[in-house]
């Protein structure tokens, strides 16, 4: 299930470097009402959280088990809404340089979803023109088909993050048009970054590749119609390509009978190892998933509670998980280091499987 995140207003000082992106929001709007009305999309939030966070509160998520933006005719494109970093982040610029260029690439007015386009809309943000050139290239599954798009960003997370490199995850949404018939989609990328002496840039994108659904098995097609599990549709896509393990499955469900949760990423769009290291990483070999949201609380946020945090990370080890990574370090576990903290996990929790 995809949750739309709200408006809410840029951060100072971030103005000049989204004039494009607010220019692409500006068009969005218009162009849903020359198509019949501005419409957002069914799970659209209407208020803006105030703490100023990034995600929608548990008020304003609604549950559902279908994507925010379903097929229709006649109905425009939702509007964009600019992501920005809420309370509790770790080191804020690298996540909105990559939020920065996702909203950007995988934005666009009609007639102008070309990778040349695409190119030009990433110049426009001060990244230099050859190296716009190669991100856009490396795009992939963020230019679907379309006379026109736009990317909503559910949540950035950290695939890795070092004192000068870093892996984001933007976890969005990408209703397209064509014609006049508006339709769902969406994808995951794995944004790397490095550090220069000024700010953060972008290096490299790898956007998932979830593969063709397959025939479900019963442990699949009821995580995908379980209501209290929220995925995003990279992530729905992988549990359909029936690439994850049912140790997963079973996990999510078990944990949904306690907890609504909001899945970041299970298995495309997620680095192949560990960050900064060679160990390969139980993402995508289908044995782990990530958590952003727990009962509509992101768990970046401070003002969430570190009881519902710690509590649901010892919920995941008892439904099977031999590695639980989070923002608080954990005592005790069946096995050792079953529990762990680190930067990289103080925006979700990490749910790891063997097999």
């Amino acid at each position: 299930m995809v949750l739309s995140p709200p408006p809410c207003p840029h951060p100072p000082g971030t103005l000049a470097r989204r004039s494009v992106l607010l220019g692409t929001a500006a068009w969005c709007v218009s162009a849903a009402a020359c198509s019949g009305g501005a419409k957002t999309s069914s799970a659209a939030s209407t208020g803006s959280p105030a703490t100023g966070s990034h995600t929608p509160s548990a008020a304003d998520s609604p549950v559902s088990s279908s994507p925010s933006v379903s097929e229709s005719r006649g109905a425009g494109l939702p509007r964009a809404v600019p992501w920005r970093p809420g309370p509790g982040e770790i080191e804020p610029a690298a996540k909105l340089a990559a939020v920065e260029l996702i909203e950007a690439l995988g934005t666009w007015p009609a007639g102008q979803g070309s990778e040349q386009a695409a190119a030009g809309r990433a110049a426009a943000l001060g990244i230099p023109a050859s190296s716009a050139s190669q991100l856009a290239a490396q795009a992939g599954s963020l230019m679907p088909s379309g006379d026109a798009a736009v990317v909503r960003v559910i949540d950035a997370q950290y695939g890795g993050i070092l004192s000068d490199t870093a892996s984001v995850l933007v976890v969005c949404e990408q209703p397209t048009l064509t014609g006049t018939t508006v339709r769902p989609g969406g994808t995951t990328v794995d944004v790397r970054l490095s550090r220069g002496s000024a700010d953060w840039r972008v290096t490299a994108l790898h956007p998932a590749t979830p593969g063709p659904a397959k025939a479900l098995d019963p442990a699949a097609r009821e995580v995908l119609g379980q209501s209290r599990i929220e995925l995003p549709p990279a992530s729905a896509a992988d549990i359909r390509s029936g690439a994850v393990h049912d140790s997963v499955l079973r996990a999510m469900l078990q944990l949904a009978g306690a907890y609504r949760l909001s899945v970041s990423v299970v298995r495309s769009g997620h680095p192949l190892d560990v960050f900064g290291t060679d160990r390969p990483s139980d993402h995508p070999l289908g044995r782990a998933f990530d958590v952003w949201r727990i009962d509509g609380h992101p768990v970046v946020d401070p003002a969430t509670s570190r009881t519902l945090i710690t509590a649901f990370m010892r919920a995941a080890a008892a439904a099977g998980s031999y590695n639980v990574g989070g923002p608080v370090q954990l005592a005790g576990g069946d096995t050792a280091n079953q529990f762990f903290s680190d930067d990289t996990h103080h925006d979700h929790v990490h749910v790891g499987f063997t097999a």
